[in-house]
């Protein structure tokens, strides 16, 4: 079934995008979080790490848009209609997170304006991730509502987004973004004390990940039926959790050891397999309870084209992309 490929590969792209955009939004809250005598070498930190790469790692938010535009045009319009408002949120807090940071770093700007540029940059890497969650948890609550047979969305500008779950997945996305930037600038640390800095972070954003993803799966008991279902009932969920569970002491025993490269790895594995198990609860459903990933598909003769379309512009992305992770995140030369 080609539409439920196609569901997969938008399902990858967003996991692309936590892994490495996502990780960029950690750095602006680590930015705003940064204290004690060494906050300026922290902010210069988080600077040098997302540089060269944040506006390359949006390309796959964009691919999720374009993917479910073409490939889901009922739900694409269900979510631009009902979830405009957080949309928006998202999409200013994206602009005004880039615009600062461009203008905090090359501005010729004085401590006050540098300052000021520095707190928008920081709240905008706050209000994002959460407005981002807000919007996946509302798709996935079953508040938005369709009728299969028209495709026709019955508007509700408010409802499907302003309740408890929502928030709670944007309190998710958040300290699962705050939690690998922590990760990752471990890696990225000059100096010892500076790598202890964001060990100590990694930590308890790790923490704060255990604690809101039980908060978001208590409130989906009511919040989103059957995505409680699917992660508490189904008898392939409990040594999936079980397994989840074990990457996540893996992280924090790699993390307190202080093998901060296997830590990279254990995190991106943990946050891969959250997105993944969130994925396979709502299967085959793209908006429950009303639009399958059947219901919601394009006519089938526009996906032999489109898959040909993505597999074609994998063979420039991919490479392009390890090449300037290469260049930007390689180990330095001597």
């Amino acid at each position: 079934m080609p539409e439920v490929v196609v569901a997969g590969i938008l399902l990858c792209a967003l996991l692309l995008y936590a892994l490495t955009g996502g990780a960029d939004f950690g750095g602006g809250v680590w930015d705003l979080l940064a204290r004690g005598p060494r906050a300026k070498d922290q902010r210069a930190l988080i600077a040098h790490a997302i540089g060269p790469i944040w506006e390359a790692n949006h390309v796959w938010l964009i691919l999720a848009v374009v993917v479910l535009f073409v490939a889901f045009p009922v739900a694409f319009a269900a979510i631009a209609i009902d979830l405009h408002v957080p949309l928006v949120l998202l999409l200013l807090g994206i602009v005004l997170r880039g615009s600062a940071f461009v203008f905090r770093a090359y501005g010729m700007a004085s401590d006050a304006e540098q300052r000021r540029w520095s707190r928008i940059f920081a709240t905008a890497s706050v209000v994002a991730p959460v407005m981002l969650g807000v919007v996946l948890g509302a798709a996935i609550s079953g508040r938005i509502r369709i009728d299969p047979a028209t495709g026709s969305v019955a508007p509700s500008f408010v409802d499907p987004w302003l309740a408890p779950l929502p928030f709670a997945v944007g309190a998710l996305v958040l300290a699962l973004f705050a939690f690998l930037a922590a990760v990752y600038l471990t890696l990225e640390a000059t100096t010892a004390e500076l790598r202890e800095d964001f060990r100590r972070r990694a930590l308890a954003s790790g923490i704060a990940v255990c604690v809101t993803a039980w908060i978001a799966l208590g409130l989906a008991h009511d919040g989103a039926p059957r995505l409680y279902a699917g992660l508490a009932r189904s008898p392939w969920m409990l040594p999936f959790q079980l397994g989840v569970a074990l990457v996540a002491l893996g992280t924090f025993a790699a993390l307190w050891l202080r093998r901060f490269a296997a830590a990279r790895v254990l995190a991106m594995l943990q946050v891969s397999l959250v997105v993944a198990g969130f994925g396979l609860a709502e299967f085959p459903y793209l908006l429950p309870p009303d639009l399958t990933i059947a219901q919601a598909a394009a006519p089938r003769v526009l996906f032999a084209p489109l898959l040909a379309a993505l597999a074609g512009g994998a063979v420039v992305l991919l490479p392009s992309l390890l090449w300037l992770f290469r260049v930007f995140k390689g180990r330095p030369q001597a």
